[in-house]
């Protein structure tokens, strides 16, 4: 719904995690916005519904989760991804506030029901006076009188657009896959042989210390299991044989290609579990499934993204002993992610330096993950709405993970290499230090001071945040 401003809106182009984060960010600064989403539902000539989605999306819902449904570790003090959860709680984000009206077990990490989070931000949006969401695609550059553009289309940049926007910088497109994993119908998993525990049973937002779904396997078993992922087809046509992929989200068939034992220090690590009928034994190699919805009926394989095509997956992923008769709700899947050289064609408001009327924002400025794509969109919004108020904003400092991100995005990388999408992560932090005392002055020992130097960054860093945000209140 929209009311009458004097104030010229913002348009925002993309109604995913970090689209829906800017559009919440600008309305909340008094500043209209309109809202453009390509996902909708159409009635044909014949009464029909014609559904219009990516090649990812199943839903018209605004921050629809493609992949996971985790926003991965909640502790601020010692994980950077949560450092990044609390800065954006304390500049009140959209995404993070739905996320914890709808989070699901998930041992330290928040992970969300998909449908419950998406219909809350599409209710809160839609509900916003200052918000109008209109279902239509911008093909191309923007039209010339929209003067304060955010461009938050994500990783699935429509191809028009994408071309437009990289022939303003000069630049060649720039992409990698993503996978998708597999989501199981909890009462298909057989309990006789897995279990419920947390890795080291650690505790969840909520105290739960069982909120993952345990598969043992023993040698033999994962022998046969490597055998058949290697031996299965693939997704993936022969002219993709050199298929860039974001390391962060490798397929399980291209990690196991890295060596029979890769998954085994991966997603299926024995180590923090113990199987409670059979203690003594350790086993061999665990595959983890998480709570997908708040009912608890779905579970997804917990980084076994995968290109497989769907009858061999059905296939390989039923050796996994407690899987045997597991049906599948989403079988996984390919697709492909678009983002910016960002150090050249953007500047430090994120702004194309070849026209600064377009702001971007998400995966397509070259960050990884949820919530690393929804802070830039928090960013954006509030520097777009600041430029409509006529007023002066600069990004949070580089102590925090925000300021860290835009740093790393907007030239922070290495120079001389090939820009990559990153994850926050601490050393894109600046460093201190190590301590030697805790506190209270006392020795902190020498193994424990690496984790003791990242809550001291983390401190520092929503300490430097809260002032940022104070300054520009």
């Amino acid at each position: 719904m929209s009311t009458q401003s004097p104030i010229r809106p913002v348009h925002v182009i993309g109604g995913g995690m970090a689209g829906s984060e800017a559009a919440w960010q600008i309305a909340n600064a008094g500043v209209p916005v309109i809202l453009h989403e390509m996902r909708r539902d159409e009635t044909a000539a014949d009464g029909s519904t014609v559904e219009i989605r990516t090649d990812a999306h199943q839903t018209a819902g605004l921050a629809e989760l493609v992949c996971s449904n985790s926003f991965r570790s909640d502790d601020w003090e010692y994980n950077a991804v949560g450092l990044l959860h609390q800065e954006m709680r304390e500049l009140n984000s959209i995404i993070m506030a739905c996320g914890h009206d709808h989070q699901v077990p998930a041992g330290g990490a928040l992970a969300v029901d998909r449908d419950g989070f998406s219909d809350a931000v599409t209710k809160k949006l839609s509900e916003h006076p200052l918000i109008t969401i209109v279902r239509e695609e911008v093909a191309g550059i923007p039209p010339e009188e929209w003067d304060n553009v955010i461009v938050a289309t994500g990783p699935l940049t429509s191809q028009a657009l994408a071309d437009a926007i990289l022939k303003l910088g000069g630049e060649e497109g720039l992409s990698f896959f993503d996978a998708i994993a597999p989501i199981v119908h909890a009462d298909s998993i057989n309990f006789d042989i897995a279990w419920r525990q947390s890795r080291y049973d650690k505790e969840g937002p909520s105290g739960e210390t069982a909120a993952y779904v345990n598969c043992p396997m023993d040698k033999e078993q994962y022998d046969a299991f490597i055998d058949a992922l290697l031996a299965s087809p693939t997704a993936v046509s022969k002219e993709w044989e050199h298929v860039p992929y974001f390391d962060g989200c490798l397929p399980i068939e291209v990690m196991s290609e890295r060596g029979r034992e890769t998954l085994r220090h991966g997603p299926m690590k024995p180590v923090g579990l113990t199987n409670p009928r059979n203690p003594t034994v350790k086993c061999h190699a665990i595959v983890q499934l998480r709570q997908d919805n708040a009912l608890g009926t779905l579970y997804n394989i917990v980084g076994f993204q995968t290109k497989m095509k769907y009858g061999a997956q059905t296939e390989v992923l039923r050796m996994i002993p407690g899987l045997e008769n597991a049906q599948f709700a989403r079988l996984g899947g390919l697709h492909r992610n678009t983002y910016l050289n960002s150090p050249k064609l953007l500047d430090k408001q994120l702004r194309l330096k070849a026209m600064p009327r377009l702001r971007f924002a998400g995966q397509v400025t070259g960050v990884e993950g949820y919530v690393e794509s929804a802070a830039m969109g928090l960013l954006t919004g509030r520097l777009a709405a600041a430029q409509s108020l006529g007023k002066a904003l600069s990004v949070p400092p580089p102590e925090t993970a925000m300021g860290a991100l835009v740093e790393h995005i907007t030239g922070g990388h290495m120079a001389g290499s090939k820009f990559q999408p990153m994850n926050i992560n601490y050393g894109l932090l600046p460093p201190l230090e190590a301590p030697k005392v805790d506190e209270e002055g006392k020795r902190i020992h020498p193994k424990e001071r690496g984790r003791a130097k990242k809550r001291l960054q983390s401190i520092r860093g929503l300490e430097a945040l809260k002032a940022w945000r104070d300054a520009n209140a």
